[in-house]
């Protein structure tokens, strides 16, 4: 990807992002602890069981994160969990490492992006999540960017995408 800035039908890009938004999931745990912007944000599975995710399409139903509005990169998550089989982690994730460049990932083309919306990058935060699930720790990253067509065919309300992203993943 190329990280210059060059400015295209009146959008700066590539998309950056100074403030994000964040969210943790916990699957396939017997307890679980995830800790940003000394925040903690799995208080219902610290002590309990995180039930396995419903599906293998799971994600799809995540919605966008809901702690909101966080400035670039406060510190990294601090996480604690116990996997199915007992043993005990910590993990650090630092999420400014992984988004030091602050681009903002999508699947759009360029000139698909409206005229001049973007002048000074991403408009809203886009949703970083941690996830973790038994023994592997995953980071994703998705941004609802507005598009000049119909992502599909005949509803108006479709003008735009959120794909989601794959950034880091690690087994314990």
């Amino acid at each position: 990807m190329d990280k210059r800035s060059r400015t295209v039908n009146g959008n700066v890009l590539p998309l950056r992002f100074k403030r994000h938004d964040f969210e943790a999931h916990c699957y396939n745990t017997q307890a679980c602890s995830v800790v940003y912007d000394n925040h903690g944000f799995t208080h219902s599975y610290e002590r309990a069981s995180a039930p396995a995710p419903l599906g293998p399409d799971y994600r799809e139903n995540w919605g966008f994160a809901s702690y909101i509005g966080v400035q670039n990169f406060p510190s990294s998550a601090q996480l604690k969990w116990i996997s199915l089989d007992g043993a005990r982690h910590e993990a650090e994730v630092d999420v400014g490492r992984i988004f030091k460049d602050e681009i903002a990932l999508h699947r759009i083309p360029d000139e698909e992006l409206p005229d001049g919306m973007f002048k000074q990058g991403l408009i809203g935060g886009p949703s970083i999540f941690v996830e973790v699930n038994d023994r592997t720790v995953s980071v994703y990253f998705k941004a609802l960017i507005p598009t000049k067509s119909e992502q599909m065919a005949g509803n108006r309300y479709s003008t735009g995408r959120d794909d989601l992203f794959l950034v880091f993943t690690r087994s314990y």
